[in-house]
């Protein structure tokens, strides 16, 4: 839809530089970044609060997979001096007090606007502004509109039978209360295994009368083999800043490890087995990193895979209750979760476990669950049911670029979810995302992939606004050319194998397809800034 100068005069209540989307890592760093090269900007969030996931993701053993000492910003080496981590895996309360330090540190909230969700933004040829609507019924204009909002922040609350007839409680693990839950002395049913459902399961066990799990499939956990740090090892990792920084920065993953130059399939079954136990015991990342062809060789996957399995069947004491939490699919394809005390918890006498798949869900009844076998009687439910990733913030606005076109519109096909660098997406004027479909994103450590995501785009505004370039607008073939190269990469791989919320499997009715490059951060980063020293090559530059 396009306006007449006259009714967005009429409408727009302020106008700004730059739109920002989002008061997680991503808003924040961009907020700081356009403020210091001097262009007036507003960042919006829907809640009360900077924080982004870790605002809203406050469930219990809420915990980050990313070791803290690489889990922040390294822009500023007095910022990393002065923040402390209390142990290796970061907990939610502590990740959000870390982002509102910054927040403090760096006065970012004047230009943030809470409790305000975005319901559109379109795109204005004739103008060149975006216009964007908030549900407080205001619009405001800016020449560069830019997301940050997560790959995964919109949470997927499956559609089951019932849930309006429950009597007792529920919540979703990606919009916990801000007050304590108490699970004391009651019947707790959680439906899902992934990283939520993992991180929470052996918190609420512990408090729980009865904790009963329904499980639809098995994932691979390794432990996190959490620590508290000591003064010691944090005065070191400081005093190695520059270094630290370089190395995520140039690393495939984001953190300062290595993949080993080495296949799984080169050593012998006691040299593997001796990599693989190491490896355990290092807990975290320590495995992924152990070969260099875990998701590029299916044997060498299933070698892996096994030891794991046997790992699970190892811990658990029952035989039955350890094949249903066995995983048969490929190592690794999910997302990599690390977890502690999980698999133990099942030899808890008051934990059980419900397979839904060879027992499905029913409905959910006035006084529990009802699967195809049994109905289970229940005080609350928890949903750890995940996310619609990577396209599912998108689509709860209305953004629309040239003629009015929907991004929703544009990505309507997982297949053809088609951007250049994961930056930009044609027929869309200065609009940039961060860490957005087809850029590197989950594959490793966010705040790396944030912080070179924030950096190129800056770079870019920069560039424009020195040479008087109106609008920046990737080109179709680039777009084409890329989304290509990302498709031809990931099915090298045995990603594009397993079904998982990666390809978008998670969600009912969602087309699939695997939106996320696998060429690794340091890869991607040579590659998006040869682009730029070409003078940004595969976009069209659009002189004032």
């Amino acid at each position: 839809m396009v306006y007449s100068k006259e009714q967005h005069s009429k409408d727009v209540v302020e106008k700004y530089d730059a739109v920002v989307i989002g008061a997680g890592f991503s808003g924040l760093y961009m907020l700081y970044r356009l403020r210091e090269a001097g262009l007036s900007t507003k960042v919006y969030d829907s809640a009360a609060g900077v924080g982004g996931v870790w605002y809203w993701n406050r469930y219990p053993g809420a915990r980050c997979d990313s070791e803290s000492i690489y889990y922040n910003y390294t822009f500023s080496e007095e910022l990393y001096k002065e923040w402390n981590w209390s142990s290796r895996y970061p907990e939610q309360p502590e990740i959000l007090r870390y982002l509102n330090f910054v927040a403090d540190k760096f006065d970012l909230r004047r230009d943030i606007q809470f409790n305000t969700r975005v319901n559109s933004a379109k795109y204005d040829e004739e103008l060149n502004q975006w216009f964007i609507k908030t549900d407080d019924g205001r619009t405001v204009s800016a020449q560069y509109f830019i997301t940050g909002i997560g790959c995964i922040s919109t949470a997927n609350l499956p559609n089951i039978k019932g849930l309006d007839n429950f009597e007792g409680e529920w919540y979703h693990t990606g919009h916990w209360p801000h007050e304590k839950v108490d699970f004391s002395g009651k019947r707790i049913g959680i439906i899902g295994t992934g990283s939520s459902g993992i991180q929470s399961i052996p918190v609420i066990a512990k408090e729980a009368a009865h904790l009963t799990v329904f499980q639809r499939t098995p994932q691979f956990s390794v432990p996190a083999q959490n620590h508290p740090y000591d003064s010691e090892y944090l005065r070191k990792t400081k005093e190695n800043f520059h270094d630290l920084k370089r190395q995520m920065r140039e690393s495939m993953a984001g953190v300062s490890m290595y993949y080993r130059d080495r296949s799984v399939l080169d050593d012998a079954s006691e040299e593997r087995r001796k990599v693989l136990e190491d490896a355990w015991e290092k807990g975290g990342w320590a495995i992924l990193f152990a070969y260099n062809d875990l998701v590029t060789n299916e044997e060498s996957n299933e070698l892996v895979a096994n030891f794991v399995r046997s790992k699970i069947s190892e811990i658990v004491k029952d035989p039955e209750t350890a094949r249903k939490l066995t995983p048969t699919h490929y190592y690794a394809t999910k997302r990599a979760i690390i977890d502690t005390d999980y698999f133990e918890t099942y030899n808890r006498e008051n934990v059980s476990l419900v397979d839904v798949k060879e027992s499905p869900i029913q409905e959910i009844t006035a006084k529990g669950i009802r699967t195809a076998d049994d109905e289970y009687e229940l005080d609350t439910i928890v949903f750890a049911t995940g996310f619609d990733g990577m396209t599912g913030s998108f689509f709860k606005m209305d953004i629309r670029g040239r003629d009015g076109v929907s991004l929703k519109e544009k990505w309507a096909n997982g297949a053809e979810t088609r951007t250049y660098l994961g930056l930009t997406t044609a027929g869309f004027p200065n609009m940039f995302m961060i860490t957005g479909p087809e850029s590197p994103s989950v594959l490793g450590n966010m705040p790396v992939a944030i912080e070179q995501h924030v950096e190129w785009i800056m770079n870019c505004i920069e560039h424009l606004r020195e040479n008087d370039i109106k609008f920046i607008e990737a080109k179709t073939e680039a777009e084409d050319l890329w989304s290509k190269q990302c498709r031809e990469l990931a099915d090298q791989t045995l990603y594009t194998k397993t079904a998982s919320w990666y390809t978008g499997a998670n969600i009912e009715g969602k087309p699939g397809g695997f939106q996320i490059y696998v060429g690794g951060y340091g890869p991607y980063r040579k590659i998006c800034d040869e682009v730029a020293e070409k003078g940004y090559e595969g976009f069209l530059l659009i002189p004032s």
